[in-house]
């Protein structure tokens, strides 16, 4: 299925992101979905004033909770002491 076909404009949708200087550092981002400015009848994310394409390269949550879930998954709980797999 088409990415584009599973999200609407105007959706709030959870990403997890790296900081793209320190590897090491990711968090969970709240993020909108809407009309690609650069491409017509195409999606993008809206994060910290810039666009984002949209595509099944980011993992996109519509809960917050699952994506801190998949967070902690991925990167262990960071109070207990958690192992970066990443």
């Amino acid at each position: 299925m088409d990415i584009n076909q599973t999200y609407r404009p105007g959706e709030v949708v959870y990403i997890i992101i790296r900081n793209p200087h320190a590897q090491d550092v990711a968090q969970v981002q709240q993020a909108a979905v809407v009309e690609n400015p650069d491409a017509p009848n195409e999606l993008a994310l809206f994060l910290h004033e810039t666009y984002f394409p949209l595509s099944d390269e980011f993992a996109i949550y519509r809960l917050e909770n699952d994506a801190e879930q998949a967070y902690q998954d991925a990167f262990g709980n960071p109070e207990i002491g958690g192992e970066f797999y990443g």
